[in-house]
């Protein structure tokens, strides 16, 4: 991830021999700042970041950066990726959310409606929550109320036999909403805890799926949304939050393919796009393959050289 950032900071080892960075107990010099700033601005556009949050992460860097002083030794290049990694951790700070204390708070039974296009891995996500919930002595419920998509209902039947969960679910091409009232009144009756809904995956742009989505929201009346969405698709992504943001109100992201995410910039774009907090991170297709976001963790991912393993 972030590969434009990690050259730009390679180059930057390679010139401080080469050039002098200012004489020592001074402050780095004003012009040197400036194109390192800028050169990093560059690299983060390239990597996905959209230009407000790489604005705000360079005003961030750049202000850390300028009263700091040349000491013998000094390596610019560290100092640089120091303050990159603190400056994206600080911004992501404010986009974290704790999922799990969160639904604890909501009355019984407390529904989650998974929303997203297709491809995000949408229901995948939803059977690692289930699994995650399961894992704590959580009863569990799942509504397929992906009616739409063929073997969409099948699918989850499979997880939920994998898992030991019930599955509600209808016929297909049936009323959505209704799937989703069925598994509420089955998780009232049976005394479970939480009621999962997956919806279609259905694109920003499809009126009918869309008015569909917002009946189920109607009906479920749901205690948490969750937008799902795929990490490698980058500036679409962040289209698509904004979409649903508007269309039903999202609570939380989680983001998926993070482990195969070469750019990185839907990280820190999603969540600052409409201001939301991140919960998840997808790092794989096994159940546990779902990860609490960290900011510093994201930073480290994100910038370091070296950088750590989901």
């Amino acid at each position: 991830m972030f590969s434009a950032i990690r050259k730009r900071l390679g180059l930057l080892r390679k010139e401080k021999s080469a050039e002098p960075l200012g004489e020592e107990g001074k402050r780095i010099d004003e012009k040197k700042l400036d194109q390192i700033c800028w050169d990093l601005e560059i690299a983060l556009l390239e990597s996905d970041v959209a230009q407000p949050v790489a604005d705000e992460i360079i005003n961030r860097l750049k202000n850390d950066l300028k009263d700091k002083r040349i000491a013998k030794g000094f390596d610019l290049a560290e100092a640089v990726e120091a303050s990159l990694k603190k400056s994206v951790a600080s911004l992501l700070e404010k986009y974290t959310a704790n999922f799990y204390e969160e639904l604890l708070k909501k009355k019984r039974p407390a529904a989650v409606m998974f929303v997203g296009i297709n491809g995000t891995g949408k229901t995948t996500v939803v059977a690692k929550i289930a699994h995650l919930l399961k894992e704590k002595g959580h009863s569990v419920v799942i509504a397929a109320c992906d009616t739409f998509r063929a073997g969409a209902i099948e699918q989850l039947k499979v997880h939920g036999e994998r898992l030991d969960i019930r599955v509600i679910s209808h016929e297909h091409g049936g009323d959505a909403a209704a799937v989703a009232y069925d598994a509420i009144e089955h998780a009232k009756a049976r005394h479970r805890e939480f009621v999962l809904i997956d919806t279609a995956g259905r694109m920003q742009t499809n009126s009918n799926l869309m008015e569909e989505m917002k009946k189920i929201k109607r009906v479920a009346q749901p205690d948490i949304i969750v937008f799902v969405g795929d990490a490698l698709a980058g500036n679409d992504a962040i289209e698509q939050a904004r979409a649903f943001n508007e269309a039903v109100g999202i609570d939380m992201v989680v983001l998926t393919k993070v482990d195969a995410d070469a750019r990185g910039g839907a990280a820190l774009s999603i969540a600052h796009a409409v201001g939301k907090p991140i919960a998840f991170l997808g790092t794989g297709q096994g159940y546990g393959d779902l990860i609490q976001f960290d900011p510093n963790w994201m930073a480290e991912r994100l910038v370091s050289a070296s950088p750590p393993e989901p």
